[in-house]
């Protein structure tokens, strides 16, 4: 459409329904396509010897990094021991600047040097389990070493299935009751 590839076409409209939409409390309105990755992970990421959560078992989500995932119930599909960071940037597709982004992990940065960087301290991303994400200069806000999980789950709202979500900390599950 007017030499537009689908993929621009959807980040244009994903951008114009970020803009012209009211957003409260911070928190972004991703649909359970955008929230699901592939599942691949950096080849230096080192998976956790001894989880909280093995891989396969259930957990809460206690975190709201995005709509429609605190309180639903998780399929940990992947544990790792790594420094995760909370980050602000500007997106590179032209987006509004994101402040404290949770979670950016160590391997997903660009020559980063040795672990753990201090807030204040800016770096390039490689991830892109966000639009925008990948080439962008972060600002670390925090940093935490700790177990890092990629989850499944269902959304809370709409009851869509989320598959490889990048990344929730150990402190943001709870035991299944």
């Amino acid at each position: 459409m007017n030499g537009l590839t689908k993929e621009e076409l959807k980040e244009r409209l994903h951008r114009y329904n970020m803009q012209s939409e009211p957003h409260s409390g911070g928190h972004m309105d991703h649909s359970a396509e955008e929230m699901s990755s592939s599942g691949e992970v950096p080849e230096d990421l080192k998976e956790a010897e001894n989880p909280t959560y093995e891989v396969g078992s259930q957990a809460i989500i206690e975190a709201d990094h995005m709509q429609a995932m605190e309180g639903a119930e998780a399929t940990i599909s992947g544990a790792f021991d790594t420094t995760v960071y909370s980050v602000s940037y500007t997106p590179t597709n032209g987006g509004d600047p994101v402040e404290d982004h949770k979670w950016v992990i160590h391997e997903e940065l660009e020559n980063p040097g040795e672990t753990p960087l201090e807030p204040g301290d800016e770096v390039v991303m490689n991830a892109t389990h966000m639009e925008g994400m990948e080439g962008a200069t972060a600002t670390i806000d925090s940093a935490e070493q700790t177990t890092v999980y990629m989850v499944d789950f269902v959304t809370t709202d709409t009851g869509e299935e989320v598959q490889n979500h990048k990344w929730v900390i150990e402190s943001e599950l709870a035991p299944v009751e």
